[in-house]
């Protein structure tokens, strides 16, 4: 399998972290690919028209994109279901937090695109509702801590991670940590998995 890969997308790192969790980091070939929002990738695009990352390629040249189904396929085709549970509510429960993980990487990368405008084009308004909907995030993770700690890993700890570890790449200044220790704590253990740890994120600009 082929996948369209850049070291510093949040995305990208979920999927290859659900790859070697799942046991297939050998049947991946990673493809360096550079994409931006203000141009288009046209290789890229015969695979994925949508021209965003990470899209992995089957062997028999099926494309499959976003994350959340890339996870989702190599987990029940491969990976046994060890990621998304089959039964209802274990499953709610993972894919609502699936969700969340997600949608702060989203918040992550809005308000990265924006600090990254002119002097003077920012909207003050979108940064501050970026950071405040941020702050909600990491306070509901703190208080709902019990949630990750009373049940096996899967596709929800492991986005939540990502999107943690991507807020220490990028934006460092918010100092995430103070103030939620649970949370913390719990993110320790997270980058000490081999998966992780085989998953770097790396500013290769």
């Amino acid at each position: 399998m082929k996948m369209h890969w850049s070291p510093r997308s949040p995305f990208v790192r979920k999927a290859m972290i659900a790859i070697h969790e799942i046991g297939l980091q050998d049947q991946v070939e990673c493809v360096r690919t550079v994409v931006a929002p203000t141009r288009v990738h046209e290789e890229l695009m015969d695979d994925n028209p949508l021209s965003k990352l990470p899209t992995l390629v089957l062997d028999d040249g099926t494309p499959v994109y976003d994350s959340h189904l890339i996870c989702e396929y190599l987990d029940a085709h491969h990976g046994r279901a060890r990621l998304f549970p089959a039964e209802w509510p274990e499953r709610l429960i993972a894919l609502r937090h699936e969700a969340l993980g997600d949608g702060l990487m989203d918040l992550a990368l809005l308000w990265l695109i924006e600090r990254q405008r002119g002097e003077g084009m920012q909207s003050e308004a979108l940064v501050a509702a970026c950071a405040r909907k941020v702050e909600r995030v990491l306070e509901r993770l703190e208080r709902d801590i019990s949630a990750f700690t009373d049940r096996p890993f899967d596709i929800g700890h492991l986005t939540i991670g990502t999107a943690l570890g991507y807020l220490d790449f990028r934006f460092g200044f918010l100092n995430w940590r103070e103030g939620h220790p649970a949370l913390t704590a719990w993110h320790a253990d997270f980058l000490e998995r081999p998966s992780v740890k085989a998953n770097p994120v790396v500013d290769d600009s």
